[in-house]
């Protein structure tokens, strides 16, 4: 049986329907996000609850940047394998998707070794200088401590559910992190609640629930039969596609990393303004995630669509899939930012009762979401330029455009008129700056529009 075949028909990334097929994939990987994000929700839901607000404060806010900082770099390098793979599976070259499995593999293990020493090392100091509130400090250190711990499985995770992504395989993904997420719910009832382990059993569940979903993606991987099966006695680095790996994902990685150093600096302006608004902030961040997944879970679906369809050479197919999905994000950013503005006081008092908090997290919720629109064409062009290997110019352009300017409004702007809405205005005025600069290079300037309709 030809079961390179037998894989592109079975996704059908590259035949049929269009919209059909980008939401096919997308809705798998937007119900994977959820479960991912409800674990860490559920961990500020009962940490907020039966230890205090201090503790919530230390499972979110700062910790989370931390996190994202150091994390986000990896899981930007590996993206270069999976924009790789979906290219190489659309044009059904087997003995390269070997190759790019295995060393992305091999990458996932070194880099959580890596990932877990420079945690360890590297969190404390930086939450000191991010201006963490001295009553947070102490049960933020032990979290991230705790955390960085679990990070072999947190990569190899990421690595590999991006592999299966790359192959078109979003819901086995999804099966791993509901179990995953059920894990760590009870989990945290078990441990925070039951033993009353605090932040320390917070952090505990949610590193034995992600190695939980290692354990299953990798296993899922084992049995294959497609060209993506992983051997564990072939896990190693191809050194030629583990320079093309980093090529495309260095600048995702870069990107990653100074989303979160301008996040640390409005982390630290934030911190700044006392416990209750860190703690409102904390709670938002698990609001504002309802918007990010869906986003990021359609940005992920047009760069493995993107990626197999230009694979293939059907450039007509790329830029009726990236229309397509454009006008699906901007019905779903509408209804989402609708439903937050109009609940979100009933929301926060999930997290907490206390009256301060609820007052400053629904007026930051009020501001913000009318403004996620901006954001849009940002996550789907970038995207979609990954998935032809275009990955330099939009990352220079988020680069300026959001980094760049977040950092100088924050020393420059906030300095002078102070206070929670001058520091999160920095969200809305970059969005529209970079939006602005990707409709320019996209229309007139990337290989898309160039491209004469094959590779």
């Amino acid at each position: 049986m030809d079961t390179q075949a037998t894989g592109v028909e079975r996704n059908a990334i590259t035949e049929g329907v269009i919209w059909k097929q980008i939401l096919l994939f997308f809705f798998p990987i937007l119900f994977g996000t959820f479960f991912q994000q409800l674990y860490n929700a559920a961990d500020a839901l009962i940490v907020g609850r039966f230890v205090g607000k201090e503790a919530l404060s230390a499972v979110g806010g700062g910790t989370g940047t931390v996190i994202n900082l150091l994390v986000g770099f990896f899981v930007g390098l590996a993206s270069g394998a999976t924009v790789i793979i979906s290219q190489y599976y659309g044009a059904k070259r087997g003995e390269m998707v070997g190759y790019a499995v295995h060393t992305a593999i091999a990458f996932s293990l070194v880099g959580g070794l890596v990932m877990t020493v420079c945690g360890l090392l590297s969190a404390p100091w930086i939450l000191q200088a991010m201006d963490t509130p001295e009553d947070v400090l102490e049960p933020a250190t032990l979290y991230i401590r705790i955390y960085f711990l679990g990070m072999v499985g947190n990569l190899v995770y990421n690595v590999g559910s991006g592999i299966l992504r790359a192959v078109g395989d979003s819901r086995r993904p999804l099966y791993f992190l509901i179990a995953s997420c059920l894990t760590n719910i009870v989990l945290d009832i078990v441990l925070v609640v039951a033993l009353h382990m605090g932040v320390a059993g917070a952090a505990l569940a949610t590193i034995l629930s992600q190695l939980l979903s290692a354990v299953l993606v990798i296993w899922v991987l084992m049995r294959t039969k497609d060209m993506h099966r992983l051997e564990l006695k072939k896990i190693g680095f191809d050194w030629r596609m583990f320079k093309r790996i980093i090529r495309i994902g260095f600048p995702a990685g870069l990107q990653s990393v100074m989303y979160s150093l301008s996040n640390i600096i409005i982390q630290t302006a934030i911190n700044g303004e006392g416990t209750d608004t860190v703690a409102a902030w904390t709670v938002y961040g698990k609001l504002d995630v309802v918007f990010w997944m869906i986003v990021s879970a359609f940005g992920i679906a047009i760069t493995t669509f993107v990626g197999q369809n230009y694979g293939a050479g059907k450039i007509d197919r790329v830029r009726k899939g990236i229309r397509s999905c454009l006008g699906m994000t901007v019905v779903s950013t509408v209804v989402v930012s609708t439903l937050l503005y109009v609940t979100c006081g009933g929301i926060y008092t999930l997290f907490t009762d206390d009256t301060e908090v609820l007052r400053i997290g629904v007026e930051m919720t009020r501001f913000l979401v009318p403004t996620y629109i901006t954001y849009i064409c940002i996550e789907i062009l970038s995207g979609a330029l990954r998935g032809v290997g275009d990955c330099w110019i939009p990352t220079l352009i988020c680069l300026t455009g959001v980094c760049l300017i977040r950092v100088i409004w924050i020393m420059a702007a906030v300095p002078r008129i102070p206070g929670v809405r001058s520091i999160i205005f920095s969200y809305p005025l970059t969005w529209v700056i970079t939006t602005v600069l990707f409709g320019i290079y996209y229309i007139f300037f990337s290989k898309i529009h160039r491209s004469a309709g094959t590779q």
